[in-house]
């Protein structure tokens, strides 16, 4: 897996378009990851309203919890799905929308400088070992394409957002994915 420099997405992701990103601001450089964690409607997956969320055709009727994001319009990067199947809806060079209100070190609009992944899952569940194999090879691959990327620079919504952001919650590993990144554990 790589990222495609020319594009800016990866090869084995399967790419579903968002119109939810713009440009980085000139002479931002990408060096922060952010992992996330979605599940829609809370708790319930798998399922196709994620995708749909990021591309603006969720039907806000279809579920009482929708009536509350109504309007959102939101994106990642990427989406890695429960049984490890990568999607990507936005570019690597573009910014997707994805920390909101948002610093990290001091630095505001996180979304600027970082990019952000998905993991289908929530705060009351652990995470599936399909996702966490997808995630330390995305993570290789971004830190290949982007080498600012350092392990310290490697965080949960939760660290650039505390107090309105709890994900990836307190199931997600961060000891074994870490591990995994420095090739103490097979991936």
């Amino acid at each position: 897996m790589k990222v495609d420099a020319a594009s800016g997405l990866l090869t084995e992701a399967k790419y579903v378009p968002s119109v939810n990103f713009d440009s980085r601001p000139e002479g931002a450089v990408v060096d922060t990851l952010v992992i996330h964690a979605i599940s829609l409607p809370p708790g319930e997956y798998p399922g196709a309203d994620i995708e749909r969320l990021f591309c603006n055709s969720l039907d806000f009727g279809c579920h009482p919890f929708y009536q509350g994001i109504s309007g959102l319009t939101v994106s990642s990067h990427l989406l890695i799905r429960r049984d490890g199947e990568v999607l990507q809806f936005v570019p690597c060079q573009a910014r997707a929308w994805h920390a909101g209100v948002s610093e990290l070190q001091g630095r505001q609009r996180v979304n600027d400088f970082s990019i952000g992944i998905e993991l289908e899952g929530s705060d009351h569940a652990p995470f599936e070992e399909a996702q966490y194999q997808s995630l330390v090879k995305v993570t290789r691959a971004l830190r290949d394409a982007y080498p600012d990327i350092v392990p310290e620079r490697i965080v949960g919504h939760s660290d650039i957002a505390p107090g309105r952001k709890t994900d990836p919650g307190p199931y997600f590993n961060w000891a074994r994915y870490r591990r995994a990144l420095a090739g103490r554990l097979v991936a």
